[in-house]
C-alpha cells in the first residue's frame, strides 16, 4: 500500500471473513447445545489431577504468611515429588505435605478440592457458580433490550 486509505482497506477482508465465520458458527451452536450431554462425573474427573490446583496450594501457603515467591517454590517441589510418585497433589498424605512446609494442615485437602478451587474464583469472568450465574443474567438482560 502506498497511501493511508489503502492501509485502511486491507484489513477489511480479514474482518469480513471473521464475521462470516462467526455467523456460520452461531448457526450450528444452538442445535449442538440442544443435543449436547454434559457428563458432570467425567468433567470432574478431568478437572482433577494435572495439577490444576497447584496455584491454589501456593495461595493457601501465602494465606498462611509465606511470601508468594517462596510458596511458588514450595509448590514446584511438591509437584515434582508428585510426578515422581505418580500422585496428584490432593493424594499426598499430610505427612508428605508437611515435608514441604510445616504450615500445611488438614484443611489443605478442602482447599485443593477442584470444586472449592472453582468456587473461590469470584472475579468478573471467573468460573465461580455465582459469578457465572450473574454473567448469564446480565447477558439475558442485554438480549432483552
Amino acid at each position: 500500500p502506498l497511501a493511508y486509505n489503502k492501509d485502511m482497506q486491507e484489513d477489511k477482508e480479514a474482518l469480513f471473513d471473521a464475521i462470516d465465520t462467526v455467523k456460520k458458527c452461531l448457526l450450528v451452536l444452538a442445535p449442538m447445545l440442544q443435543t449436547a450431554r454434559f457428563r458432570k462425573d467425567k468433567m470432574a474427573r478431568g478437572a482433577s489431577g494435572g495439577f490444576t490446583n497447584a496455584t491454589d496450594l501456593a495461595d493457601y501457603l501465602a494465606g498462611k504468611g509465606v511470601a508468594f515467591r517462596n510458596a511458588h517454590e514450595i509448590v514446584g517441589k511438591a509437584v515434582l515429588y508428585c510426578l515422581q510418585q505418580d500422585k496428584a497433589l490432593e493424594e499426598l498424605s499430610l505427612e508428605e505435605f508437611k515435608g514441604f512446609s510445616p504450615l500445611i494442615e488438614e484443611d489443605v485437602y478442602k482447599y485443593l478440592d477442584v470444586l472449592e478451587c472453582v468456587a473461590r474464583r469470584k472475579i468478573p469472568g471467573g468460573p465461580a457458580p455465582e459469578t457465572v450465574a450473574r454473567a448469564i443474567e446480565e447477558a439475558r438482560e442485554w438480549l432483552r433490550r
